[in-house]
Protein backbone atom coordinates (compact mmCIF):
# COMPACT_ATOMS: atom_id res chain seq x y z
CA UNK A 1 0.00 0.00 0.00
CA UNK A 2 1.18 3.08 -0.98
CA UNK A 3 1.49 6.61 1.28
CA UNK A 4 -0.10 8.40 -1.52
CA UNK A 5 -2.12 7.57 -5.03
CA UNK A 6 -2.78 9.06 -8.05
CA UNK A 7 -5.44 11.70 -8.09
CA UNK A 8 -9.07 10.97 -7.90
CA UNK A 9 -11.22 13.00 -10.48
CA UNK A 10 -14.30 14.66 -10.43
CA UNK A 11 -15.91 11.23 -11.62
CA UNK A 12 -15.09 9.76 -7.85
CA UNK A 13 -17.78 8.08 -6.43
CA UNK A 14 -17.76 6.98 -2.52
CA UNK A 15 -19.73 4.12 -1.65
CA UNK A 16 -20.16 3.51 2.45
CA UNK A 17 -21.47 -0.44 2.77
CA UNK A 18 -23.62 -1.16 5.01
CA UNK A 19 -23.28 1.37 7.68
CA UNK A 20 -26.15 0.48 9.49
CA UNK A 21 -27.99 0.33 12.83
CA UNK A 22 -28.13 -3.68 12.30
CA UNK A 23 -23.90 -3.52 11.94
CA UNK A 24 -23.31 -1.09 14.69
CA UNK A 25 -25.43 -2.61 17.98
CA UNK A 26 -26.49 -5.60 19.48
CA UNK A 27 -28.84 -7.42 17.07
CA UNK A 28 -26.74 -10.66 16.08
CA UNK A 29 -24.76 -9.07 13.05
CA UNK A 30 -22.92 -6.19 14.91
CA UNK A 31 -19.32 -5.82 13.82
CA UNK A 32 -16.98 -4.94 16.95
CA UNK A 33 -15.07 -2.19 15.02
CA UNK A 34 -18.13 -0.49 13.57
CA UNK A 35 -17.31 2.18 16.32
CA UNK A 36 -13.61 1.96 15.37
CA UNK A 37 -14.09 3.55 11.34
CA UNK A 38 -16.97 5.25 11.54
CA UNK A 39 -15.16 8.65 12.35
CA UNK A 40 -13.19 7.35 8.97
CA UNK A 41 -16.20 7.03 6.95
CA UNK A 42 -17.64 10.10 8.11
CA UNK A 43 -14.71 12.30 6.74
CA UNK A 44 -14.96 10.60 3.29
CA UNK A 45 -18.88 11.30 3.05
CA UNK A 46 -18.43 14.72 4.32
CA UNK A 47 -16.15 15.34 2.01
CA UNK A 48 -18.19 15.26 -1.01
CA UNK A 49 -21.69 14.64 0.37
CA UNK A 50 -23.84 14.54 -3.00
CA UNK A 51 -21.16 12.06 -4.47
CA UNK A 52 -21.51 9.39 -1.68
CA UNK A 53 -24.23 6.51 -2.12
CA UNK A 54 -24.99 4.31 1.60
CA UNK A 55 -25.87 0.90 0.35
CA UNK A 56 -27.92 -0.71 2.82
CA UNK A 57 -28.48 -4.51 3.39
CA UNK A 58 -32.19 -5.19 3.81
CA UNK A 59 -33.52 -8.65 5.34
CA UNK A 60 -36.72 -10.39 4.75
CA UNK A 61 -39.29 -10.89 6.87
CA UNK A 62 -39.08 -14.88 7.13
CA UNK A 63 -36.14 -17.18 5.78
CA UNK A 64 -38.84 -18.70 3.69
CA UNK A 65 -39.73 -15.05 1.87
CA UNK A 66 -35.97 -15.35 0.66
CA UNK A 67 -34.61 -16.69 -2.13
CA UNK A 68 -32.99 -20.01 -3.14
CA UNK A 69 -29.70 -20.81 -0.63
CA UNK A 70 -30.32 -17.34 1.17
CA UNK A 71 -33.38 -19.27 3.04
CA UNK A 72 -30.54 -21.95 4.52
CA UNK A 73 -28.71 -18.19 5.27
CA UNK A 74 -31.60 -16.82 7.26
CA UNK A 75 -32.21 -20.21 8.61
CA UNK A 76 -28.94 -19.68 10.47
CA UNK A 77 -29.69 -15.76 11.49
CA UNK A 78 -33.35 -16.16 12.53
CA UNK A 79 -33.07 -12.99 14.89
CA UNK A 80 -32.81 -10.65 11.98
CA UNK A 81 -35.97 -11.58 10.48
CA UNK A 82 -39.16 -13.60 11.64
CA UNK A 83 -40.50 -9.81 12.67
CA UNK A 84 -37.91 -9.86 15.61
CA UNK A 85 -35.91 -7.33 13.96
CA UNK A 86 -37.18 -3.31 15.03
CA UNK A 87 -37.20 -1.86 11.54
CA UNK A 88 -35.21 1.03 12.10
CA UNK A 89 -32.24 -1.08 13.11
CA UNK A 90 -31.90 -1.77 9.36
CA UNK A 91 -31.58 2.44 9.28
CA UNK A 92 -27.96 4.33 8.42
CA UNK A 93 -26.66 4.94 11.89
CA UNK A 94 -27.04 8.87 13.13
CA UNK A 95 -23.53 10.37 12.38
CA UNK A 96 -24.18 9.31 9.10
CA UNK A 97 -27.87 9.69 8.11
CA UNK A 98 -27.92 13.49 8.50
CA UNK A 99 -25.45 13.22 5.42
CA UNK A 100 -27.61 11.23 3.44
CA UNK A 101 -30.65 12.01 0.99
CA UNK A 102 -32.88 9.64 0.60
CA UNK A 103 -32.20 8.94 -2.85
CA UNK A 104 -28.47 8.24 -1.99
CA UNK A 105 -29.69 5.63 0.69
CA UNK A 106 -29.79 2.24 -1.61
CA UNK A 107 -31.43 -0.72 -0.50
CA UNK A 108 -29.77 -4.34 -1.22
CA UNK A 109 -30.67 -8.17 -0.08
CA UNK A 110 -27.34 -9.71 -1.23
CA UNK A 111 -23.83 -9.18 -0.50
CA UNK A 112 -22.66 -6.56 -3.20
CA UNK A 113 -24.09 -3.09 -3.22
CA UNK A 114 -24.92 -4.47 -7.12
CA UNK A 115 -27.36 -6.22 -5.49
CA UNK A 116 -29.73 -3.71 -4.91
CA UNK A 117 -31.42 -2.52 -8.47
CA UNK A 118 -30.98 1.24 -7.73
CA UNK A 119 -27.35 1.03 -6.95
CA UNK A 120 -25.98 0.91 -10.52
CA UNK A 121 -28.50 3.57 -12.17
CA UNK A 122 -27.21 5.66 -9.12
CA UNK A 123 -23.64 5.25 -10.48
CA UNK A 124 -24.76 5.99 -13.94
CA UNK A 125 -26.42 9.41 -12.65
CA UNK A 126 -23.24 10.40 -10.79
CA UNK A 127 -20.94 9.15 -14.18
CA UNK A 128 -19.05 7.72 -11.79
CA UNK A 129 -15.72 6.12 -13.00
CA UNK A 130 -13.98 5.62 -9.93
CA UNK A 131 -15.30 3.66 -6.32
CA UNK A 132 -13.74 4.83 -3.05
CA UNK A 133 -15.34 1.94 -0.89
CA UNK A 134 -15.32 2.01 3.02
CA UNK A 135 -17.83 0.33 5.14
CA UNK A 136 -18.42 -3.67 6.68
CA UNK A 137 -17.78 -6.18 5.78
CA UNK A 138 -14.50 -5.91 4.20
CA UNK A 139 -14.42 -9.50 3.51
CA UNK A 140 -17.96 -10.12 2.55
CA UNK A 141 -20.21 -7.08 1.30
CA UNK A 142 -17.34 -4.68 0.60
CA UNK A 143 -15.16 -7.44 -1.40
CA UNK A 144 -18.20 -8.49 -3.39
CA UNK A 145 -18.61 -4.78 -4.28
CA UNK A 146 -15.83 -3.98 -5.55
CA UNK A 147 -15.12 -6.70 -7.61
CA UNK A 148 -18.08 -6.22 -9.53
CA UNK A 149 -17.53 -2.76 -10.25
CA UNK A 150 -14.03 -4.12 -11.61
CA UNK A 151 -16.25 -5.57 -13.81
CA UNK A 152 -17.72 -2.98 -14.52
CA UNK A 153 -14.56 -1.67 -15.84
CA UNK A 154 -14.58 1.05 -12.18
CA UNK A 155 -11.18 2.12 -10.65
CA UNK A 156 -11.53 1.24 -7.49
CA UNK A 157 -10.04 2.54 -4.00
CA UNK A 158 -10.25 0.85 -0.40
CA UNK A 159 -10.34 2.93 2.24
CA UNK A 160 -8.09 0.72 4.45
CA UNK A 161 -8.57 2.34 7.82
CA UNK A 162 -12.56 2.83 6.77
CA UNK A 163 -13.38 -0.75 6.44
CA UNK A 164 -13.38 -3.93 9.03
CA UNK A 165 -15.16 -7.10 9.48
CA UNK A 166 -16.47 -9.28 12.42
CA UNK A 167 -13.68 -11.61 11.30
CA UNK A 168 -10.53 -9.99 11.79
CA UNK A 169 -8.50 -12.82 10.06
CA UNK A 170 -10.61 -12.66 7.04
CA UNK A 171 -10.33 -8.57 7.48
CA UNK A 172 -6.86 -8.84 7.23
CA UNK A 173 -6.83 -11.54 4.81
CA UNK A 174 -8.80 -9.65 2.26
CA UNK A 175 -6.82 -6.74 2.94
CA UNK A 176 -3.10 -8.57 2.66
CA UNK A 177 -4.17 -11.16 0.31
CA UNK A 178 -7.11 -10.59 -2.05
CA UNK A 179 -6.91 -7.08 -2.75
CA UNK A 180 -3.67 -7.09 -3.47
CA UNK A 181 -4.39 -9.91 -6.19
CA UNK A 182 -6.68 -7.30 -8.09
CA UNK A 183 -3.72 -4.67 -8.53
CA UNK A 184 -3.95 -2.46 -9.93
CA UNK A 185 -7.68 -2.40 -10.48
CA UNK A 186 -7.94 -2.74 -6.73
CA UNK A 187 -5.98 0.35 -5.19
CA UNK A 188 -5.32 0.29 -1.37
CA UNK A 189 -4.80 3.77 0.75
CA UNK A 190 -5.90 5.14 3.85
CA UNK A 191 -8.53 7.69 4.63
CA UNK A 192 -6.06 10.76 4.78
CA UNK A 193 -4.32 9.22 1.02
CA UNK A 194 -7.84 9.09 -0.35
CA UNK A 195 -8.72 12.29 0.95
CA UNK A 196 -5.34 14.33 -0.46
CA UNK A 197 -5.95 12.65 -3.68
CA UNK A 198 -9.83 13.63 -4.06
CA UNK A 199 -9.40 17.69 -4.53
Amino acid sequence: MSATIARLGPDTVHVAVDMQRLFAEDTGWQVPGFAGILPNVRRLAGHRPGRTLYPCFITPPSASAARGVWQSFYRRWPQVTDGRLLPDRLDLVAELASLAPASARIAKEGFSSYSGPGFAPALDRLSAGTMVISGVETDICVLGTALDAVDQGLRVVIAVDAVTSSSLPAHDATLQHIFPRHEPMIELATTEAILAAWQ
